[in-house]
């Protein structure tokens, strides 16, 4: 009998992954978008749209009339075939690459989500440069051998029993960020670098620590000096 159970739920759980599309898995770039698709590129198309100035509604995966709206809009702006289809010419002129696609396809949705909640929590009363630059900077700890190479593993990680970043300790990562923290990092994650290469940064009127500002300085944008 339990045998018998087991079979059925299995086979229940195959046919489940058989039917239902992993579109929250795909990035943008990866499959032509228009109204009526959902997932997670169509998010990042919403990151995008917004971040250009193009209003694309709430981020919610969710390609509606005001998304192909903002993508008409779009597409008339760049001068380009006009059918709210975001296809390979909408993309190209976006800036969206095989590079950029790889970029945030290397992050989950929910690692991307977390990003966002630190850039919220450190730099939400920074100039939008300025939370892209915080953004980048966790993106470089990653990249280097120095650091974890999660994003997580980067922003809860732990250096002689404290964490790196005072908004983890205090429990700030835990606000729910703005759609300007998502478009920053969404900006981030395409290559957008405006430190040049920084893998920290502090408020020089908030620290005294010495082993930061004894860092090869990087740049300074809004209230944060960026170093590596």
């Amino acid at each position: 009998m339990k045998k018998t159970v087991l079979k059925i739920l299995l086979l229940t759980i195959l046919c489940f992954l058989l039917i239902v599309p992993p579109v929250m898995a795909l990035t943008l770039g990866d499959r032509l978008l228009k109204q009526g698709c959902k997932g997670e590129d169509v998010a990042q198309l919403q990151y995008r749209l917004n971040s250009l100035g193009f209003w694309s509604g709430k981020v919610d995966g969710i390609f509606g009339p005001l998304t192909k709206n903002a993508v008409i809009r779009f597409q008339k702006s760049r001068g380009i075939k006009v059918d709210g289809i975001v296809g390979p010419q909408t993309l190209k002129a976006m800036g969206v690459s095989k590079t950029s696609r790889s970029s945030v396809g290397k992050f989950s949705a929910r690692d991307v989500e977390l990003l966002a909640k630190l850039v919220y929590a450190e730099a939400r009363g920074e100039p939008y440069i300025g939370q892209v630059a915080v953004a980048a900077t966790v993106l470089n700890r990653v990249k280097s051998p120095d650091y974890p190479n999660t994003i997580p593993g980067v922003i809860f990680q732990k250096v002689n029993g404290y964490y790196q970043y005072c908004t983890v300790s205090d429990g700030q990562i835990n606000l729910t960020p703005n759609e300007t923290a998502r478009r920053a990092v969404q900006d981030a994650l395409a290559g957008y670098d405006p430190t040049g290469g920084a893998i920290g940064f502090y408020n020089p009127a908030k620290t005294s620590n010495a082993w930061v500002r004894s860092r090869q300085y990087m740049t300074t944008i809004g209230n944060h000096v960026f170093y590596k």
